[in-house]
């Protein structure tokens, strides 16, 4: 049996930097956050889905929104753990758009990648340097080096995709059906849009539109569609001017029993308790 572990918030929302304290074990779990664990001992092993990783010193294991996966061994400090929220993703058509690809990344090895590894720690040294300095926009800028170890990775997936298929193949227009696809979603969460509109929007049919969304983003389009009307919602349950229903109908939700119900399964809260959450940290 997996269990959902609950990814609290502490100092800004939608990221979690830990160096300290990490279990020495956790039984096969899932949670809505990405987490990035940077090995810094020999002797850790990990599990995503069926495989084993036993990286090395330098190593860095993905593990993206919502996959099951077990702490075997983990030495004492012997890595950092970045989690973070999956709407960092899934808000940003780029990211999106290149689902697909990410989700297939677990495992990058500083042996092979020097370089990409030692810029990924530069990254994690700044983060780690905003996160635990009380600043204004602290959020924002978490978030921006989330970003940052985002392209970099991103670059890095997309490179080897590339180099594996071919150029040609690479080159195949049905990407850019996403991206449009993506963007347009983006634009129109808050209005009552349909697959249908969108796959004809982007000149394809309603069949292949959810074969090839599917494919590239890793998720259906019900399920992207209410991931991006949860972020909206978030953003305006932080305006205590609106009321909870009027934040529902405002992100695009038909009914508040929807709303409360899809809230709940994207963020493990309700929108009350996201709401008073959200008031509590502003205090911190």
């Amino acid at each position: 049996m997996s269990e959902r572990e609950i990814i609290n918030y502490p100092t800004a929302h939608g990221v979690v930097f830990t160096e300290t304290g990490l279990p020495s074990q956790y039984t096969t779990h899932w949670h809505n956050e990405a987490e990035f664990a940077f090995i810094l001992k020999e002797g850790c092993e990990l599990k995503i889905g069926e495989t084993l990783y036993q990286p090395h010193v330098g190593d860095i294991i993905l593990i993206w929104p919502r996959e099951l996966h077990e702490t075997l061994n983990m030495e004492p400090d012997g890595a950092i753990l970045i989690q973070f929220s999956p709407r960092i993703l899934e808000a940003n058509t780029d990211l999106a758009s290149a689902g697909r690809f990410l989700n297939e990344c677990h495992h990058i090895r500083a042996e092979e990648n020097p370089y990409l590894t030692h810029k990924l720690m530069d990254i994690i040294d700044r983060l780690r340097e905003t996160y635990f300095r009380k600043q204004l926009f602290l959020e924002t800028k978490c978030k921006l080096h989330i970003y940052e170890l985002m392209i970099l990775i991103g670059e890095h997936v997309m490179k080897e995709h590339r180099e594996m298929i071919g150029n040609d193949k690479f080159s195949d227009r049905s990407w850019d059906y996403i991206r449009f696809a993506c963007r347009y979603i983006a634009d129109h969460a808050a209005e009552n849009i349909s697959q249908a509109e969108v796959a004809e929007q982007a000149g394809l049919s309603p069949y292949y539109f959810s074969k090839l969304f599917n494919e590239y983003t890793d998720m259906t389009f019900p399920a992207y569609l209410s991931g991006l009307r949860v972020q909206n919602a978030t953003n305006l349950l932080a305006d205590e001017r609106y009321s909870i229903t009027e934040c529902a109908f405002m992100a695009g939700f038909q009914s508040t029993t929807t709303f409360n119900k899809v809230f709940h399964e994207v963020t493990g809260f309700t929108p009350r308790e996201y709401r008073k959450m959200h008031k509590r940290s502003e205090r911190i």
